[in-house]
């Protein structure tokens, strides 16, 4: 059903509550940002002189998808917009709104294009909720400009929403808050005598501020829950809030995980060479500690893909594809689901044969190509697709491999200066066993 979005702003006439901040709405709900002054992390997206900016701050506000983890400011946004427009603002959530309630705003904004010259910015939450045939009655307004359309969503719009509405509106992606930025959130709130904690008399030291956020996992929302709650378990006076409150409140045991410390590096480092040394369950072991502590997702998974490479490379080439599998359903599907992909991953690359032949030889490759003059491409191997290539000698004695028995007939790759430069030498594991048997049946004096 239709909302009238002025609700997002219901508490400003709500006679008195202090500040139009009423104490009975959670935290999170009273401290939304209100400004640009007080929105905190999305500088990629909303930070001076960005386009979403100005199109804000001048009221020329194009169809949009904010596409982002939860608490990381997409409905904010939005009621940020609902303040600061000129615009008819209506709201429609897609859980419960159908095709006659996109009609009936349809039918108001024109209306308000009529009489009033303003337009109808419509914001949809969940928008990946909508099915095709909702999506499908919203595509012509949107294309004519009847509306604009502002949706909010959790999921990849790129695989929840119809290509036809896609490519009429801007896709704006928030990324997750870092846990420097909630902290700071957690201090604004602490000291916001208006709409925060500020008269409670609370204090709290950056070990609790900073164990709060990592169990938040770049969720605002889950931040300033946990900060409302532990606050309601002190004395009406106040008091301070400590790990040991936090804990009881989580039911389990925080981690001391600061991760820009040492001991994020020890873990991480524990992590790689469990993988590294063949070992799944401790490499499962320093994976769950991470997890626990909410460690980003996209760095877990960027170490496992370099491990993939790095360190099994070839003796298993399979398993940078299960790392790059698991690095985007990470993306895909979020936690707490994304940690059996994870699971996967990591399991599969501690347990793979082990070959850093691949890492050596283009290491190797590289000094040579940075510190030595290596000549130039021979002849026969340059481009001769253009006219007038044959007449510079280019490609005219190149040999095609396909046309000899086994597919392989010698000739000369590397550039005159450069020969017997040897880079690769595959190793006796795995996969890499049946590479060396070849390349050494082409080039038996090489391998």
């Amino acid at each position: 059903m239709a909302e009238d979005f002025d609700l997002f702003a219901a508490a400003a006439n709500n006679p008195g509550q202090t500040g139009g901040a009423p104490r009975f709405e959670p935290l999170a709900q009273r401290m939304r940002p209100r400004t640009f002054d007080e929105f905190v992390g999305q500088q990629q997206a909303v930070g001076p002189g960005r386009f979403l900016r100005r199109m804000i701050e001048a009221d020329k506000i194009p169809s949009l998808i904010f596409y982002g983890p939860p608490g990381t400011g997409k409905t904010t946004l939005a009621q940020m917009i609902a303040g600061m427009t000129g615009s008819n603002f209506r709201k429609l959530n897609a859980v419960a709104a159908g095709i006659s309630d996109i009609r009936a705003i349809v039918k108001e904004a024109e209306e308000q294009r009529r009489f009033y010259q303003k337009r109808t910015i419509v914001f949809i939450d969940e928008i990946h909720r909508f099915n095709k045939g909702q999506q499908d009655v919203l595509l012509p307004y949107v294309e004519d400009g009847r509306l604009i359309l502002i949706g909010a969503t959790t999921e990849n719009p790129f695989f929840e929403v119809n290509h036809a509405l896609l490519s009429r509106v801007r896709i704006v992606q928030l990324q997750q808050l870092t846990d420097g930025q909630l902290v700071h959130i957690e201090k604004m709130a602490l000291a916001d005598k208006e709409r925060g904690l500020g008269t409670q008399n609370i204090t709290a030291g950056d070990e609790v501020l900073q164990a709060i956020a990592q169990l938040a996992g770049g969720d605002a929302r889950i931040a300033l829950n946990l900060l409302e709650e532990m606050a309601a378990m002190l004395p009406e006076d106040g008091g301070e809030l400590t790990v040991d409150a936090l804990e009881n409140i989580v039911g389990e045991r925080v981690q001391h995980y600061d991760k820009k410390g040492d001991n994020h590096y020890d873990t991480v480092s524990a992590f790689i060479k469990s993988m590294r040394g063949s070992d799944p369950d401790a490499a499962l072991h320093y994976l769950a500690r991470m997890l626990a502590a909410g460690e980003d997702l996209n760095f877990i998974a960027r170490r496992v893909a370099i491990c993939a490479a790095e360190d099994v490379g070839n003796a298993d080439p399979m398993a940078l594809v299960v790392a790059m599998a698991a690095v985007q359903a990470c993306q895909f599907v979020g936690l707490p689901e994304a940690r059996i992909p994870l699971a996967e991953a990591v399991t599969y690359v501690a347990s793979a044969p082990k070959s850093n032949a691949a890492y050596l030889g283009i290491d190797k490759a590289l000094a040579d190509v940075r510190g030595k003059n290596c000549g130039t491409v021979p002849l026969h191997l340059r481009d001769a697709h253009y006219k007038g290539a044959a007449k510079l000698g280019h490609g005219t004695d190149y040999v095609y491999p396909h046309d000899f028995p086994g597919h392989f007939t010698p000739q000369q790759y590397l550039p005159d200066a450069m020969q017997g430069a040897h880079y690769y030498e595959p190793g006796e594991q795995g996969a890499e066993q049946r590479q060396r048997a070849y390349l050494h049946a082409c080039w038996p004096d090489r391998f």
